[in-house]
Order: structure tokens, then sequence, then C-alpha cells
């Protein structure tokens, strides 16, 4: 079905409620695992049919930020969501504690027990108005963000509308888009202190209220962290330190001389080549048709995927000033289709659109060929593999979308892979401090982010910046704010990607077999299982970073 024909009807939490607790006296009143398993395919099926409904509220909510009908209904949703959490909880704990339990984990796999496990520590009830202030909250932040308005020679743009300038090939123009761009961010920058300030405190008393000591946490059990914790993150974050920042720092190195600088400035930090960053001289619908041939060629699971999303009209992609900011991939599970969301803005990250996110889409479209539900409950960590992975599967077809500039392309696309890893583990590192110390002010948290970015970014110099350089780049992260603890999964499976970029140089297909099989697992096994299986190193584990920075560094050319 086409997404504008797919009804929308608001989720009646009462009704939700009563066939919550129907199915949960059947579940009771069950003999056997098998039986009960027969009363859990009625709840997948009630499941599906509310998040369909929520989804379809979130993305016609984003897709126009002042359409007043889906402001009201994502409020709502806000409101309720919490309520729906606790129904599942309920239901899945008589799962958990089943007398049959042995026998539905042969059927559903003990990856969906262990995750069971994790959500119990999660939540509880009494947590609901601390989560729906939580909700509350990021929905206040990403308005502020969508509404921007900044005045570009008469016009009126976003932030989203702006990234061309703050990319263009005239230093003159990006040195002015960002001061503009800086200047919005300052102007809300007193708002975005206490929005944080405001998520921080509520997050830190959930997580007190579990009788944890912070939100740390609590947060890795939000991240549904089934197979690793904080202590393999640090180790991870310490390899990159060790081993990356300074092959990466040498990438940037490389950027400014090819750039023609004494230096790199903050308004340099996104431009590649001197003449500009290669970009799609095409429509957007251009982009879409050039996108169906290159994943009809690239296999026949990718094209028969490519195929249904055009034809039921599975994404909005065109940059709007009322749009919210940003990009990502969802599911609505009714009708088995992903969805894509994005805004088009004219540069290569219109590329990513096509690449990225359909890499999220792809398996997502995958993974509904399972019936065991659960195994489409995939941990970030993995889902980012296929994303990422499928940027650099997408490079070998970069001439059908911009010709003779596709080389310099999948020169500044590994190149950009590379120096996100460093940013990435800041990110992450910087919530650690922000978390562990919540009773920090926001002018000491910004001090935090200037450190951080001396160590993982060394090169970086603001040119007195004032917003910048008293570390008020964080701000404009929306990880930060909507999803604590996400950012370190990117990373995580960054890595995962350059592995695959180092084995399709070797053999295309064999990393092409691989991948596809990894998107079929989907979440059957743990992490660490899963990468073994698919002939991937674990990244924290040791010696993994240190042994892939080389193998990048030979294939950058760089000793």
């Amino acid at each position: 079905m086409k997404f504008q024909d797919m009804p929308y009807q608001r989720v009646d939490l009462d009704e939700v409620k009563k066939e919550y607790q129907e199915l949960m006296e059947e579940l009771r009143q069950a003999k056997s695992g098998a039986e009960q398993f027969e009363v859990h395919k009625k709840q997948y099926k009630l499941n599906n049919r509310v998040m369909t409904q929520m989804t379809l509220a979130h993305i016609r909510h984003d897709v126009d930020m002042t359409d007043e009908f889906y402001d009201k209904e994502q409020e709502y949703n806000d409101q309720i969501e919490p309520e729906l959490q606790n129904l599942v909880q309920e239901y899945r704990k008589l799962l958990y504690e089943s007398p049959y339990r042995a026998e539905l984990e042969q059927l559903i796999g003990p990856v969906a027990f262990k995750n069971m496990e994790i959500a119990m520590k999660a939540f509880r009830e009494d947590l609901i108005p601390l989560m729906q202030e939580e909700n509350s909250l990021t929905n206040r932040y990403n308005k502020l963000i969508a509404t921007a308005k900044i005045d570009w020679d008469g016009e009126e743009l976003n932030l989203s509308l702006m990234t061309p300038y703050l990319k263009s090939a005239d230093r003159a123009v990006r040195r002015r888009a960002w001061e503009k761009y800086t200047a919005f961010f300052d102007s809300i920058a007193d708002q975005l202190d206490e929005i944080y300030d405001l998520l921080v405190k509520n997050r830190t008393q959930q997580a007190q209220k579990l009788g944890y000591k912070n939100y740390v946490e609590l947060g890795y059990y939000r991240m549904n962290r089934n197979a690793y914790g904080q202590a393999e993150v640090e180790q991870f974050r310490d390899q990159i330190k060790t081993y990356f920042v300074p092959f990466a720092e040498k990438i940037h190195d490389r950027r400014r001389e090819r750039l023609g600088l004494e230096k790199l400035s903050y308004i340099d930090e996104g431009v590649y080549f001197k003449e500009g960053n290669p970009a799609p001289a095409l429509t957007p619908e251009e982009i879409l048709k050039a996108g169906q041939k290159m994943y009809r060629d690239l296999s026949l699971e990718t094209g028969k995927f490519f195929d249904f999303m055009l034809e039921n009209e599975l994404f909005d992609v065109l940059g709007r000033k009322t749009k919210r900011a940003g990009g990502y991939m969802t599911y609505l599970p009714d009708y088995n289709s992903p969805f894509v969301f994005a805004n088009f803005n004219g540069t290569s990250g219109d590329l990513d659109v096509i690449t990225h996110e359909c890499g999220h889409a792809f398996q997502g479209y995958i993974a509904a060929e399972d019936p065991i539900q659960e195994h489409w409950d995939i941990t970030m960590e993995t889902a980012e593999i296929h994303s990422m992975s499928m940027e650099f599967f997408a490079e070998k077809y970069m001439e059908l979308f911009l010709g003779d500039d596709a080389d310099r392309y999948r020169t500044m696309h590994l190149e950009d892979a590379a120096a996100f890893i460093p940013y990435g583990c800041m990110v992450d590192e910087f919530q650690h401090i922000v978390y562990e110390h919540p009773e920090l002010t926001p002018a000491e948290r910004r001090a935090k982010w200037r450190e951080l970015e001396r160590v993982y970014k060394p090169h970086l110099d603001y040119e007195g910046n004032a917003f910048f350089e008293n570390g008020g780049f964080w701000q404009k992260q929306q990880h930060i704010f909507n999803y604590p603890f996400y950012y370190i999964d990117y990373v995580l499976a960054q890595t995962c990607a350059f592995m695959y970029k180092v084995r399709m140089t070797e053999n295309y297909e064999e990393a092409w077999k691989s991948y596809l099989k990894l998107c079929r697992l989907s979440a059957s096994k743990f992490y660490g299982e899963m990468l073994h299986e698919v002939g991937l190193d674990v990244p924290y584990e040791k010696g993994c970073i240190e042994a892939m920075t080389e193998k990048l560094a030979k294939l950058c050319d760089l000793k």
C-alpha cells in the first residue's frame, strides 16, 4: 500500500489495555509452550497495529512540524508511550517467568529472553510521569531545532537547507554561512542549556528510582546492550585514542594540503576538495531512479526491495522549511514497509540517504521474512553496520550519480568516515561524563566538551568563534538530547563497515554474501556471535582497532 493511503487512527489506550489483559489471561491458562506461542502470535498482531499507527503519526508529524493535527497526535503518543511500555512489560514478564520457558526459548531464542530481562531492569510503572516529561522535553528540543529561521540573502532557511552553504567551495561563503548558523545556536543557547539540564536531571531521577547510582547503567539498559557493557566501551575508546586518532589526524593533514591551507579551521571541516565537494547534479527523482538501477544490479534481493519502496512511495526526502531536521529509517509493521525520511539539500549527503538509510531499510525488508518478531529487535550497534556498510558496497556505482566525480566522492567518503570515528567516541565519552556527574552546570559541561575536542580532534581550530570556543558544538548533535548513549553504536558499526571495505577490495562477492547473511541473522544471535559467524572481528576486543587501522592506512596509502 502507498504511504499516503495508509489510514491513521489514534491508538485507544483503554482498548489496548483490555486486549493485553485478555492476552495475559490466555497466557496464564495455556497448558504448554506451544499454546503460549500461539497466544504470543496474537500479541505480535496487536503490537504491530499499535506501532504502525504511532509510527504513521510520528512520520506525518516530522514531515510538517506545523501540522496542528499530527502535532496533537504526537503529544498524545508521547504521553501514552510509557503506559504502553508498561503493558508490554507486564505481558513479557509472564513470558519470562513461564513454566514453559525452556520450550519458548527453543521457539523464539535466548536473545529474546535476555532482552526481556534487560527491559525489566529499565522500567517500572512509577517512572511513567518522568518518562512523559522526558518525551515532552525532547519534543521541545526537536521543535526548536526544526523551526530554525536563518536569513540568507533575503531567503528564510532552516538548518538543513543551510548545509550547501556551510560546505561551499567558496571559503568566504562558508565562513558567512557558519557565522549565521552559529548565531542561531548562540541565540537559543540558554534554552538548549535549560532543556538539557532538565533532561539530565530527569534521567538521573529515573535511574535513582530504580536503585542505580546514575543514569549510565540505566542508559545502557535502555539501549538494550545485551552483550557488552561500559568496560568494553571504555576499552574501545582507549584503542581509538591510541591507534585511530593519529591515523585520522594524518587524514586531516592530507586534506589540509589538498585544500591549500596552512591550518584547518572549523569552517573547513566538511570540505574535502578546493573546487568543492562532489555532489549529484541530479533532481531528487533522478537520484531515486539511479538508486533503482544500482540496487537492481547489486543483487536480486536489493532490486526487489528498492522497487517495493518506490512503488509504495516510501520515501520522503525533499527538504522543506517546516520539516524536521535530519533523516532516519523507520518501519510500518502492518504493511511490512520500511520508510525513509530525509532532507535532500543538493550535497553528497543526498547520496547517503540512498545508501545509508536504504541499508537500514533493506535489512528491515529482509528481516520481515522471519516469522519470529523478536529477531527484528536488533540493537543499534548491529543496525548501523547494515547502513554504514551499504555505503561502501554502493561506492562502485557512484558513476550513476556523479559521473566523472565518482572517484573524488570515494576519496571523500572514506576520509569522512575515518574522521567520524574520533568524533563519535568523543560524543560518547562526553555523555558518560555528564551522566556520571549530573551536578555539572551548563558552563562546566561545555568546558568538558572543549577538553575532549582537544583529545579527539587536536587539529581543530575555531578561529575565535566564541560559541564553539566555549564548548557549544555538542548542542547541535540531536542524539545527545534524544538518544543517550546511542552514538557509540555508530562508531562500533563504522569499524565493522571498514572491515567490509577492506574485504570487498579483496573479494566483493564474498563480502556481499557475508553482509547479506548478517542482515538475515538480524537479532537471532548475540552481537559478538553474529560478527564471528560472518567473519568480522569484534571492535572492542584487544587488537581489533590496531589491525584495522593498519589495513586502512595501507588502503589510503598512508604510513
